[in-house]
């Protein structure tokens, strides 16, 4: 059954009659990057779905673009099921490769739309039920009421698309730096990373031993070609000089660990099998996680963060489900701590926090991508993610239905920071918006309420258990 979240509206409207303070800041001071793993709306989302009205596959004004029945389904007599429940922490896992892409899109060669009926064909390992993809998060426990809040309460995108038809090495190239490829040429001539590397038993950066690899995907859509997964060219940190940055990861050789694989930041000190020794990596990549909530605690947060789950934290099945708990506890931190910036800010009322997942996981999601232009169409754009924005000027309920991508977010942060939008000249140049439509700076911030999760910061803070990778891919 889907847990009715209907108590949580009187929250969201006392919120909007409570009276504010002044506006206080002319961009955000902080930008935090928070990233969870492996899901889509139609899986993760339908909790969303209360009210009559309140959700549509087809969604006019302010509704939830979530589809409740009727998935599509082309092995089916009708080509349609009727989707099941899973719980959270259900311990399978999709095919979400460049091939199950490919297979669940099924595209439409003349349209050059997908057709989003082959979620059945992209496989599945573990412990595996009856029409896997085919499910929904079952809340009747609460278990995603952290999220349901956090999108009702704030900004939720219908229609945030990762960059990359793939999975999560790729995808988290692409939202630190616009790019999985290995050089700027080789974005311009539109080849880039595909996959996860491969025949790896460690590291999976500039820190890999010899014989790893990495496919690559070129025009017209073929992956031919392996590399070494040390790649070279700008990020986000690179075209912000001014502003500091740290990246939360949940280990050196992480493939989740995005700047181990950027050849000047890491700074291997062999050439295979080495470790990442570069003064860039030393000063801002952080390999425990829950590190952030010690910044946090401490008024240490920098103006740039991403912060990525360890296994248990990790919305991927299998993994332990505390998720929504996990997240809840970064956004309390911020929300609640009493540091402020050198102009009297709050960091509450200088942060924008945005929360999405790296890839779909190969779940069932309906609303087919746009794919871009050739030679980029080739690998751009994935499936559907869910995203929140959440930030003293986001208000209440706000759905955004622009159609944005990781670009999109870059590209957020060189607007917020100062620099020319798609600067970089990648993924952040081939979007076409900056989420702008998700605050308002020259309203009034809005008071911070505490979001109730079932594990609280001092968990996180107190578990000492060595990191985990978020996925067992």
């Amino acid at each position: 059954m889907r847990k009715n979240v209907s108590g949580i509206l009187p929250v969201i409207f006392a919120l909007l009659a409570t009276p504010a303070l002044p506006a206080q800041i002319a961009s955000f001071q902080h930008m935090v990057i928070v990233v969870q793993e492996n899901r889509t709306p139609d899986n993760l989302f339908q909790g969303l779905c209360t009210h009559a009205g309140a959700c549509s596959h087809q969604p006019t004004g302010s509704q939830y673009d979530i589809q409740t029945s009727n998935w599509l389904d082309k092995r089916q007599s009708g080509g349609t099921i009727e989707p099941l429940t899973v719980e959270l922490a259900a311990d399978y896992d999709l095919g979400h490769s460049h091939f199950a892409f490919v297979a669940q899109c099924d595209l439409d060669r003349t349209s050059g739309g997908c057709r989003m009926d082959g979620a059945a064909a992209t496989g599945c390992t573990g412990t595996c039920p009856s029409q896997p993809q085919f499910r929904y998060v079952d809340n009747s426990t609460g278990a995603v009421d952290p999220y349901l809040m956090m999108a009702t309460q704030y900004g939720w995108a219908n229609y945030m698309f990762q960059t990359n038809q793939g999975p999560s090495f790729p995808a988290h190239q692409f939202l630190f730096g616009a790019t999985s490829a290995a050089s700027a040429a080789d974005d311009a001539a539109a080849i880039f990373v595909s996959e996860n590397p491969k025949h790896s038993d460690g590291p999976a950066g500039c820190n890999a031993k010899a014989g790893v690899l990495v496919e690559e995907i070129s025009p017209p859509g073929k992956e031919t070609q392996s590399i070494y997964p040390c790649l070279e060219h700008n990020t986000l940190p690179d075209v912000l000089p001014s502003v500091s940055w740290r990246y939360y990861g949940p280990g050196p050789g992480s493939i989740w660990t995005a700047p181990n694989a950027i050849e000047h930041i890491c700074q291997p000190n062999q050439a295979a099998g080495g470790e990442c020794v570069g003064p860039e990596w030393k000063a801002n990549v952080a390999l425990a996680p829950a590190d952030v909530l010690k910044d946090i605690g401490k008024c240490e947060l920098r103006d740039l963060s991403w912060v990525i789950p360890t296994g248990p934290n990790s919305d991927h099945g299998g993994l332990g489900g505390n998720g929504p708990s996990w997240v809840s506890s970064i956004v309390n931190a911020i929300g609640n701590s009493k540091c402020t910036n050198a102009d009297g800010s709050t960091y509450w009322d200088s942060t924008a926090i945005l929360v999405t997942w790296d890839d779909w996981g190969g779940w069932y999601d309906h609303e087919p991508p746009t794919i871009l232009a050739q030679p980029e169409g080739d690998y751009q754009y994935g499936f559907r993610v869910p995203f929140i924005f959440i930030s003293a000027y986001t208000p209440a309920g706000f759905i955004d239905n622009g159609r944005h991508d990781f670009g999109s977010i870059i590209r957020f942060a060189e607007h917020n920071f100062g620099v020319e939008e798609g600067i970089l000249g990648f993924a952040d140049s081939r979007s076409q918006n900056d989420l702008s439509t998700f605050f308002d700076l020259q309203s009034r911030p809005r008071p911070f309420l505490t979001i109730p999760a079932r594990l609280s910061a001092e968990y996180f803070l107190n578990d000492h258990t060595p990191p985990t990778a978020p996925d067992n891919e």
